[in-house]
């Protein structure tokens, strides 16, 4: 991000949100449930990427707070002017994993989001034993909570053996379109700096 109207125009397009409708009220921070674990509380985040600074942004997706975010949409609720933070908060996660700038402590939950998401992928729905198999080992916790899994397994809580949907290849599709457009959106986002200046030199 170069300026201010470049970081508002990727968050618009990215987001759908134009962050300086914001005007820092803070009911969105006193209502988060999770503001007592972040590093920056919502309405400071919204702040940053209101600045234009490169290095707000910057602080912005190398934040923890972004990583906490539960998407409950209390915020969404509480704001005055309607903003969909929890949008914000999703394209700024999206943003930092394509620049690999995401907070040191957002590892475990990105592996937790990989993990769900590919049993739902492959299956179609969620296979437990192969997403808690998939966690424990991209995180090297392989043995907690394993003193669990007998109980679980007794009271069916837990199976064996994953039920899948009966149409997989679609699911597949669904992804691989997703995974289309969110990298035609990054093409875009990195892009809005490049078409700017040229537009100047014209």
């Amino acid at each position: 991000m170069t300026d201010n109207q470049d970081t508002r125009a990727a968050l618009k397009e990215s987001a759908g949100v134009d962050v300086s409708h914001c005007y820092q009220c803070g009911k969105c921070s006193a209502g988060c449930v999770q503001a007592e674990r972040m590093d920056y509380p919502p309405s400071y985040v919204m702040r940053l990427l209101q600045t234009g600074d490169p290095a707000d942004y910057r602080t912005a997706l190398s934040s923890r707070t972004i990583w906490l975010c539960l998407n409950c949409e209390n915020c969404y609720q509480r704001c005055p002017m309607s903003i969909d933070i929890p949008a914000v908060m999703d394209a700024l996660r999206q943003q930092a994993l394509r620049e690999g700038v995401q907070h040191r402590d957002a590892r475990k939950i990105i592996a937790f989001h990989r993990a769900f998401l590919a049993q739902v992928k492959n299956t179609g729905r969620l296979y437990e034993v192969g997403m808690e198999a998939q966690y424990k080992l991209s995180t090297g916790e392989v043995f907690q909570d394993v003193s669990l899994v007998p109980s679980m397994l007794s009271k069916g809580k837990l199976g064996l053996f994953p039920e899948g949907i009966k149409d997989r290849k679609a699911m597949r599709r669904i992804f691989d379109a997703a995974a289309s457009r969110t990298k035609g959106s990054a093409g875009r986002t990195s892009g809005n700096g490049k078409e700017k200046k040229k537009e100047d030199e014209r």
